[in-house]
């Protein structure tokens, strides 16, 4: 494969990612205004915002079985066009059942999505030989800014939903379609079924691949947490204003992003297990300070080491799944990947009950621990290489880079 290849792949694979962090942020943003728009009850929401990642568990998980027959640069390259047409549906409708109809194939869509480009970011960074992961998910965060902010102008201009989405889907779906002409893989070619070597018929023991399946779970805690419950916290717990309690998640957005950004050159310089390690504590520590804050600025600072701590575990998790079983990567990832949307179903009503029952800075602590207990698995991120059918290669897998 050549490296002009490699780099137009890797251009196109995080323009992708990017896209999806536009597509995503610009849902859960105006979750209020769709609220508003199709007199959804405050008792019938959770259960529209729940079916959203249970869908795209589903969706992961036939992804795991689609990519045996197709690579996964064909199921991204028909399923983000198709997450960006239901977001379009979202502001579109007029009755319950439609948005129920449109959330759903948005859930099924970013299923598929998420597991697809995954496994794409897995396969190039094996052929590059380095760490990549990272700038994959910057780019997402990128967009996820982007996307935020075209929803703050909708809000502020109080403009329809309809209005809201049309002109990201209308430019960046041509965008991301002629992209995927150069959408590419470090393993087989594009047009062929995903097969690595040893990957036909080969298993991924779950047991080998349960810790970093907690990890993942424990990360996307941590991050439903900031993002469902910083503005409330900042606002009802720390006596900051409403205007001010809009900034945390933007702040912890730009901080996701700038780690995600430099993260790479970390993991190639000190290691994959090091970096997850020290992300882990930066993280605790930030929760550790919005629990016990004084004020709300003090929040702020808690919220903004979130950002930096929690942005590299995600990517390295589904890096070191990649490494783990290098003959079957696809279905590591697929697999792996529904524990995004466990964590993203825990997290809140988590947090939520224990704030209700308890205190709001007592449940802070809850994510606190689990993101602390990801230093007990902090060696699966120097994983060794499973070998199919039974044990492990003695050999260990070096941290790429």
């Amino acid at each position: 494969m050549t490296d002009a290849r490699l780099r137009y792949g890797r251009a196109s694979l995080a323009l992708s990612f990017l896209v999806q962090g536009v597509a995503f942020a610009l849902l859960v943003t105006r979750i209020p205004a769709i609220q508003d728009r199709y007199g959804i009850s405050d008792g019938l929401l959770p259960v529209f915002l729940a079916a959203v990642p249970v869908l795209a568990g589903v969706a992961s998980v036939a992804t795991e079985k689609l990519v045996a027959r197709v690579r996964p640069g064909v199921v991204l390259r028909w399923a983000q066009p198709v997450v960006m047409l239901a977001l379009l549906g979202v502001g579109a409708g007029g009755e319950v059942w439609q948005v129920a109809l449109a959330l759903g194939v948005f859930g099924l869509a970013v299923g598929a999505l998420d597991a697809s480009m995954n496994m794409m970011g897995v396969s190039l960074q094996r052929a590059y030989g380095r760490s990549i992961m990272l700038g994959f998910h910057a780019a997402y965060s990128l967009g996820g800014i982007a996307g935020a902010s075209m929803a703050w102008a909708g809000a502020h201009w109080d403009l329809s939903l309809l209005v809201s989405y049309l002109p990201a889907v209308v430019v960046l779906l041509p965008v991301v379609l002629i992209g995927s002409r150069w959408y590419t893989e470090g393993g087989a070619g594009s047009d062929g079924p995903a097969v690595e070597p040893g990957g036909r018929g080969a298993s991924v023991p779950f047991k080998l691949l349960m810790p970093l399946c907690l990890v993942m779970s424990f990360a996307y805690i941590g991050d439903s947490t900031v993002s469902n419950w910083s503005a409330k916290y900042l606002q009802d717990v720390l006596g900051g204003s409403e205007q001010l309690a809009t900034v945390p998640y933007n702040v912890y957005m730009v901080t996701t992003l700038l780690g995600r950004a430099v993260g790479d050159l970390g993991v190639r310089r000190f290691g994959a297990v090091a970096v997850v390690r020290g992300g882990s504590v930066l993280a605790a520590v930030g929760f550790a300070v919005v629990a016990v804050a004084p004020a709300a600025w003090w929040g702020m600072l808690g919220f903004t080491l979130l950002g930096l701590g929690l942005c590299v575990i995600v990517p390295q998790t589904f890096a070191a799944a990649g490494r783990m079983f290098p003959g079957a990567s696809d279905v590591a990832v697929a697999r792996l990947n529904v524990f995004n949307y466990v964590g993203f179903l825990v997290g809140s009503p988590l947090v939520g009950a224990l704030g209700d029952a308890w205190s709001y800075r007592g449940a802070m602590l809850v994510p606190m621990v689990l993101v602390l207990a990801t230093l007990v698995y902090a060696r699966s991120f120097g994983v060794e290489p499973a070998r199919y059918g039974g044990g492990h290669e003695r050999a260990r897998a070096a941290d790429v880079g």
